[in-house]
């Protein structure tokens, strides 16, 4: 069941979530022909916070073909438009004007064309009245009630935002490890993701829980409730290929096992009916396709194992079918991995891996509404908000972009990269509703270090390392990070276009070993975890940052566990 397909059914219980919310649907009378309607017009509001929502439009043209269109309507409320994609929108006072981008303007006879925008207002929300196509008012079929009272919602359907009235599941086997370290039970009962990281993670390694188990209990922790869990499907083929730590079982050719041994009991335990009634979002495959972009080719920082995965296509396929399969489970909504904004967040970067998920969710079978949205930051550092410096600054006629920690990228914090990337994602054809994920659970950079105001404007070095609250040495520093702190708790629809802010990486376990250990899981030894290590082209040859004395990746790392606690921001009371 695509996302595109049930959405129109979803909108009473936004419009129940959101006060306001609502949708105003199109639709051309069955005892009439198109030409008596000019035009139709499909308003959604997708996601409705106390100030600010996300709304979708589609105009389908139903008279003689246009190279150029303009669409007009005006607000009753107060409502402001702050951002917009896939058409050129302008606001003046009430009236709102969205005209074609160069690439959209031909509508045909029959087709549609459809864009979003982000926008803020207080009070109601209603949805406009009329809306005119060059002039030409559009048919609009408010569903009978008015434009907060759409069509009852489809119980099977997927929400437009899962974690939205929803209680997250909290992994007991997690929670057990937190509540025995020294202050622990402050945040035990957090929900964190739950990795199926090789294929005996399916049904439980070493007596520990298996999918099932974790499905089983989240039923108990539902009651009455809406209670989404979370899951991480990391198995890749030939799996991070450029970071030996996260290495996994299967070897870079094995895409038959990953489907029939691994994806395919995952979706078989999923589909049962018996867990019908949960919210179950997927994290499918983190540190993979991004890696197609930035670690091939001529790069400085190309491996031969990221080079081999990309001639052979396994990444693309392996996700691809991935998204496939679990999308064809109904209350499964799968979140494709992004990166960070130290990862892509490049100009020769941003557009390319856009594509490179373009790419891997129509194949294999898969389509974009298989995809309900993106994660990024996952087991990252990324500083949700950088509020001292912002990108636009500049010292001494020196922009922020030209300081060693910045390097040219576009973006100095998590959230002004998710937002903007989502974005680039709708423009390359993704669902004009998907919603990010940012994973929290270890950026929050607290404690006594955490800057108080900018840094000095002696130069725009000191500008930036002076203000900056993420303290890594270089942005892309991944592994036991020292000085990091919990950021903000798992939360849902916190900002614009953001489904949640979630900790998918459990805090406390360990990103890799400081030091190489023998083991059955597919584990290596990667540098970066060794806090003696110089670094490589990837963190411009800057020491690693790493902590010492830490285990295998995924093993409990208490050390960590306790930093992450003291350094947490917010701080834990």
């Amino acid at each position: 069941m695509s996302r595109t397909r049930t959405r129109t059914a979803l909108l009473a219980a936004l419009a129940l979530v959101g006060g306001a919310t609502g949708t105003a649907m199109a639709a051309a009378p069955s005892d009439v022909g198109a030409a008596a309607v000019p035009c139709t017009v499909d308003y959604k509001v997708q996601n409705q916070w106390d100030t600010g929502f996300t709304a979708s439009v589609t105009v389908t043209n139903h008279s003689a073909a246009k190279n150029a269109w303009s669409l007009k309507w005006s607000y009753a409320g107060n409502q402001q438009i702050t951002s917009a994609w896939n058409a050129k929108v302008s606001q003046s006072g009430a009236a709102v004007t969205a005209a074609n981008e160069g690439y959209n303007g031909t509508l045909a006879t029959g087709s549609s064309v459809s864009f979003g925008f982000n926008g803020t207002y207080s009070g109601t929300n209603a949805v406009p009245a009329t809306f005119t196509l060059d002039g030409v008012t559009c048919d609009v079929d408010d569903g009978g009630g008015g434009p907060t009272d759409p069509p009852d919602p489809d119980p099977t359907a997927r929400v437009d935002n899962p974690y939205s009235g929803a209680k997250v599941y909290v992994n007991p086997e997690w929670s057990a490890k937190a509540a025995a370290e020294p202050g622990g039970s402050r945040i035990s009962d957090q929900p964190t993701g739950v990795w199926l990281d090789r294929i005996a993670a399916i049904n439980g390694v070493n007596g520990g829980m298996g999918l099932r188990d974790h499905l089983d209990e989240a039923l108990e922790q539902k009651g009455a409730d809406e209670l989404v869990v979370q899951l991480v499907i990391y198995n890749l083929p030939g799996r991070d290929c450029a970071a030996l730590a996260s290495n996994g079982e299967l070897g870079p050719t094995e895409i038959g096992r990953y489907k029939t041994e691994y994806i395919d009991p995952i979706a078989a335990i999923l589909a049962d009916p018996k867990y019908a009634d949960l919210r179950i979002v997927t994290t499918v495959e983190i540190d993979s396709l991004p890696n197609l972009v930035t670690n091939t080719g001529s790069r400085p920082t190309a491996t031969p194992q990221c080079d081999v995965m990309k001639a052979n296509g396994n990444y693309v396929k392996g996700v691809g079918y991935a998204l496939g399969k679990l999308g064809d489970v109904p209350n499964v909504y799968n979140y494709v991995d992004a990166g960070h904004h130290g990862w892509i967040g490049w100009d020769d970067n941003f557009g390319a891996s856009a594509n490179t998920f373009k790419e891997a969710a129509t194949a294999e079978g898969a389509t974009v509404n298989d995809v309900h949205g993106f994660i990024t930051n996952t087991a990252n550092y990324s500083a949700l908000k950088e509020e001292n410096f912002t990108i636009n600054d500049a010292v001494n006629g020196t922009s922020v972009r030209q300081s060693k920690w910045v390097d040219w990228n576009r973006y100095v914090d998590e959230l002004s990269f998710a937002q903007a990337f989502r974005s680039q994602l709708v423009s390359v054809g993704f669902d004009a509703g998907i919603g990010m994920l940012i994973d929290t659970s270890r950026n929050g950079w607290g404690g006594s270090a955490r800057p108080t105001g900018p840094g000095a404007l002696t130069s725009v070095d000191t500008y930036v390392d002076g203000g900056r609250y993420d303290r890594r040495i270089h942005v892309g520093n991944w592994c036991n990070q020292s000085g990091a702190g919990l950021g903000e708790r798992p939360q849902a629809a916190p900002a614009a276009g953001i489904d949640a802010y979630v900790w998918m990486k459990p805090p406390g376990e360990s990103d890799g070993a400081s030091r190489e250990i023998p083991n059955d899981e597919g584990k290596g030894f990667d540098r970066m975890c060794d806090p003696t290590y110089t670094g490589n082209a990837r963190n411009n040859f800057n020491m690693s940052g790493a902590l010492p004395d830490a285990p295998l990746s995924g093993h409990w790392f208490s050390a960590q566990f306790r930093q992450l606690m003291a350094n947490a921001y917010p701080p834990l009371s």
